[in-house]
C-alpha cells in the first residue's frame, strides 16, 4: 500500500535516552522497544486512502552505525469508504488500561489539527471516487471513439477527460493541504514526546501524475475534435464547388 502519511512514535521513548554513549546502543535499543511495547504503542502508523496500517521497526526502532530499521507491518484496519485517520483515537484505544494520552503529554494541537481536516478528508474521498469512475467512463469512451470516430465521440471524451482532471486536481490539492497541515502540527508539537510524521511522497506523486495525464488526454481529444471539424468543413466547401 502507498502511505499518504506516516506517524512515527518510535522516538517517544528514545528521546529520553539520547545522551547515552554509542557503546551502550544495543541496550538502549532494547529499552526503547520494551518501553514502547509495554504501553502497547506501535512504532509507526501509516494512513492510506481507505485504511491505516501499523507495525514495528526491525531489527530495532533506533538506527545506529550497524542497524538500518525496516518497517514490519503487523496489522491493517478494515478498508472503509470515507476513511479518516485519527491517530489520537487510535493510540488511545491501544494504550494499556489505566493509561491515557494525557499521561504521555500528548499535544492537544495534534488532535485539533486532525479534527479540523475531517470534512476536507471526506470531501477528498468523494472526489477520488467520482474521479476514478469518470476515468473508467473515459477509457470506455476512448475505446468506442477509436472505432466510431466523429465529433460527438471526440467531444464526449473531451468533457470526460476535463471532468476527471478537475476532480482529481481538486482532490490532489486537498490531500496536499491535509498532509502539510497534519505533518506540520505533529512535527511542531510532537517533538518533545518523540512523535514525528512524514508525507507519503509516492502517493502525492501518483495523484498529481494522474491529474496531469488527464490534462494530456483532454488536450489530445480537443485536438481530435478540432481536426475532425476542419475535415468536415473542408468536405462541405469542396462539395459545394463540385470538388470531391
Amino acid at each position: 500500500m502507498l502511505g499518504r502519511l506516516t506517524l512515527d512514535t518510535s522516538e517517544s521513548s528514545s528521546s529520553l535516552l539520547n545522551s547515552i554513549e554509542n557503546s551502550f546502543q544495543g541496550e538502549v535499543n532494547d529499552l526503547v522497544a520494551e518501553t514502547a511495547r509495554s504501553l502497547n504503542i506501535h512504532d509507526f502508523y501509516s494512513a492510506h486512502l481507505l485504511d491505516y496500517c501499523e507495525g514495528y521497526y526491525t531489527p530495532s526502532a533506533v538506527a545506529n552505525a550497524t542497524v538500518d530499521p525496516r518497517k514490519n507491518v503487523t496489522k491493517c484496519s478494515n478498508q472503509t469508504a470515507m476513511f479518516h485517520f485519527d491517530p489520537s483515537s487510535i493510540i488511545q484505544k491501544e494504550l494499556r488500561p489505566g493509561i491515557n494520552l494525557t499521561d504521555l503529554r500528548w499535544p492537544s494541537a495534534i488532535t485539533d489539527a486532525v479534527h479540523t481536516i475531517d470534512m476536507a478528508s471526506k470531501a477528498m474521498s468523494v472526489l477520488y471516487y467520482i474521479g476514478v469512475a469518470t476515468i473508467g467512463l473515459g477509457l470506455l469512451g476512448a475505446f468506442l471513439g477509436v472505432f466510431s470516430g466523429g465529433r460527438i465521440a471526440a467531444l464526449a471524451n473531451t468533457m470526460l477527460s476535463l471532468l476527471a482532471m478537475l476532480l482529481l486536481g481538486i482532490a490532489s490539492i486537498i490531500i496536499t493541504v491535509i498532509m502539510a497541515k497534519v505533518v506540520n502540527a505533529v512535527n511542531e508539537h510532537g517533538t518533545d514526546i518523540g512523535v514525528t510524521a512524514s508525507k507519503g511522497k509516492t502517493f502525492l506523486g501518483m495523484t498529481w501524475a494522474a491529474t496531469c495525464l488527464m490534462l494530456v488526454a483532454a488536450i489530445a481529444w480537443i485536438y481530435e475534435f478540432v481536426t475532425i471539424r476542419r475535415q468536415q468543413t473542408t468536405y462541405v466547401i469542396e462539395g459545394k464547388t463540385g470538388r470531391y
